[in-house]
């Protein structure tokens, strides 16, 4: 047990004084009438009361030591403690350029990506779970962590515009690959969401998933998009207006990526298709990770304070009531 005020411990100093000026003050109470001898009084037995004289001062005194320690704010001691968990490393790469505002998924494709995300993330609770954001380049929104409700905040805040636009799908996977490569688990996963084609970035899709093949990376790629056309905004002179326009997924290299890393390709036309995610997520090898927690300080305050309480009342009762003084 520490103290977070410590400094006020220095009160007990003060029933030094205290516990002077008590026995100094009980040398001074003898009787005003002097008689030339007890003997008369010797046979009578002494009263329980006669040693109980002082309990009142003790309790008190008690009482008084307890409301310094809960001053001084006694808590529990921090500590450190590693916890063994099993789970696989994982990080999502989502792609965030303008075309993902289509209305072909309601609210739009990246609100449903972000939801069927969220979804995810809660359904593996002992993954080490990164999160990558690119569109024309890519960012590190979040490195790989056990704490779900940290990184389900920061997939909240995603929003389009948060990059520059275009669509940098090569840069987006090394990203993620740069992350998860020195990770501790045996099994490695990308989850890739994109709804468009590689036109931007200095690493292409191919050799991006050249390099997570050599770190045994495995990368399930997400063509978000319905089939033909999508409502799309566009910005005019009377205000946000929806036009149709072709939706064009580049498939070919989505499919080449997943073939590189041993992963899988899938269409995502509506969520369902992220079942079929998890379903091969949950078939890979988990491995053993280590988990370093920290346990925060408790306050220890209240039992002190409840014991300075029942120290007063017994001492008030005793007062008034077995050790009560005459006048």
């Amino acid at each position: 047990m520490n103290f977070a005020h410590p400094s006020y411990l220095w009160l007990f100093l003060l029933l030094i004084p205290a516990v002077v000026w008590y026995v100094f003050k009980h040398k001074k109470a003898e009787a005003s009438l002097q008689i030339s001898s007890t003997y008369a009084f010797d046979r009578m037995g002494s009263s329980y009361k006669k040693y109980l004289r002082h309990l009142l001062f003790l309790l008190r005194l008690l009482a008084v030591s307890c409301l310094i320690i809960v001053l001084a704010r006694p808590q529990s001691t921090d500590y450190w403690s590693n916890q063994s968990t099993e789970g696989i490393d994982i990080v999502i790469s989502l792609d965030i350029s303008s075309s993902m505002l289509a209305r072909d998924f309601q609210p739009d494709r990246l609100e449903a990506a972000k939801d069927v995300a969220s979804q995810f993330i809660s359904g593996r609770p002992t993954d080490n779970i990164g999160l990558v954001i690119f569109a024309g380049e890519s960012f590190t929104l979040c490195p790989m962590t056990t704490d779900r409700t940290s990184l389900l905040n920061m997939l909240k805040e995603v929003s389009c515009g948060m990059l520059l636009d275009r669509t940098a799908i090569g840069d987006g996977l090394a990203t993620a690959v740069s992350r998860i490569k020195d990770g501790p688990a045996k099994s490695k996963t990308v989850i890739l969401l994109t709804d468009g084609t590689n036109n931007a970035g200095e690493i292409t899709p191919e050799t991006a998933a050249q390099i997570a093949r050599t770190f045994g990376i495995r990368v399930y790629t997400i063509g978000v998009g319905t089939m033909g056309e999508a409502p799309y905004p566009v910005a005019t002179p009377y205000g946000i207006t929806y036009q149709n326009v072709p939706v064009e997924i580049d498939e070919a290299t989505l499919q080449k990526i997943a073939d590189i890393t041993d992963g899988k390709y899938f269409r995502a036309t509506s969520k369902d298709v992220l079942k079929q995610i998890f379903s091969e997520i949950d078939k890979l090898e988990k491995t053993k990770l280590v988990v370093k927690e920290f346990s925060r300080k408790e306050d220890l305050f209240l039992p002190w304070g409840m014991a300075a309480l029942l120290l007063l009342l017994a001492e008030m009762l005793l007062r008034h009531t077995l050790l009560r003084n005459i006048p």
